[in-house]
């Protein structure tokens, strides 16, 4: 069982979903996009990650890039930006290279570590997805970010591939509606790119006794 090709959705798009569902519809669902400075940077960033003729080996570490990864349980299809294949006495097989290897995804981010499990399940997301397509378990992966430029461990735990799956299945349910939900603004609103296509004050419910009287305060016509 599982979710047919026509049905997949970008993988990437967990992030955005896992970060704000509102901002999510506006790119997946309506098709909107906006550039500010930090997605222009991280797409400069991922752009060399996603050379997909470069895979370089260096003793027993094998680094590819840009490798297209899909999941039929999660009906998501996309690419890494680095996945490392390091050899060891069990793991997978890989063509043209002898020996046995374990799979190590590595996520690309321009900034510094969120608060959110954003990133997290993006990079879980992608070790599932690689676990189905090379039939192996993957128990670990790394966050690279740019502005201090080390990476960080993320587990994949039971708890964090839960999640993965609960986003994936919320996330394909408001797609084949063609929904975009409503936005409960909060700080990160601020950094938003698409701030000023969603107009996050404007899609609260207003308090229609405090619009009149605000409005009758100012002067205003009703």
């Amino acid at each position: 069982m599982g979710y047919e090709e026509n049905e997949y959705l970008q993988l990437s798009g967990i992030q955005h979903f896992a970060f704000c569902r509102r901002q999510w519809a506006l790119i997946h669902v309506e098709q909107q996009w906006a550039e500010n400075y930090q997605t222009t940077a991280g797409l400069l960033m991922h752009k060399k990650a996603h050379d997909e003729t470069s895979v370089e080996k260096r003793g027993d570490l094998i680094i590819m890039r840009g490798l297209r990864i899909s999941s039929r349980q999660l009906g998501l299809s996309g690419q890494c930006d680095i996945v490392e294949f390091r050899k060891a006495r069990d793991g997978i097989t890989l063509s043209d290279y002898d020996g046995a290897w374990t799979v190590v995804p590595v996520e690309y981010k321009r900034g510094t570590e969120k608060e959110g499990i954003e990133d997290a399940v993006q990079l879980c997301a992608q070790a599932m997805c690689l676990e189905e397509q090379f039939l192996t378990e993957i128990p670990k992966g790394y966050l690279f970010y740019g502005e201090k430029k080390r990476r960080t461990e993320v587990a994949f735990d039971e708890t964090l591939r839960r999640q993965v799956l609960e986003l994936c299945e919320e996330m394909h349910g408001l797609y084949r509606k063609g929904y975009t939900p409503k936005v409960k603004t909060s700080k990160k609103c601020r950094s938003c790119s698409l701030k000023d296509l969603c107009l996050p004050k404007l899609n609260q419910n207003l308090d229609v006794e405090r619009y009149i009287a605000e409005r009758l305060g100012e002067g205003g016509v009703l």
